[in-house]
């Protein structure tokens, strides 16, 4: 299992809720949170392939879908 390291950095104002949104959105663009969940359990190959492909399906089906719409 390979570790990632991460260097968020944000400006702390005044504001501190803000500078709280700015890194909760940063850690969701880094995708820290996904990494962190993907090492908590092994998942076999197949299991991601077929994650990915259902993933695939449903975009596939909403763009149909939005394409109807228009």
């Amino acid at each position: 299992m390979s570790n990632k390291t991460y260097n968020i950095e944000i400006q702390v104002s005044g504001n501190l809720e803000r500078s709280l949104k700015q890194f909760k959105k940063k850690l969701e663009r880094e995708g820290v949170s996904r990494d962190m969940k993907r090492q908590v359990y092994f998942e076999p190959p197949t299991q991601k392939k077929r994650k990915r492909l259902m993933r695939a399906v449903k975009n596939n089906m909403i763009k149909q879908y939005e394409s109807l719409l228009s």
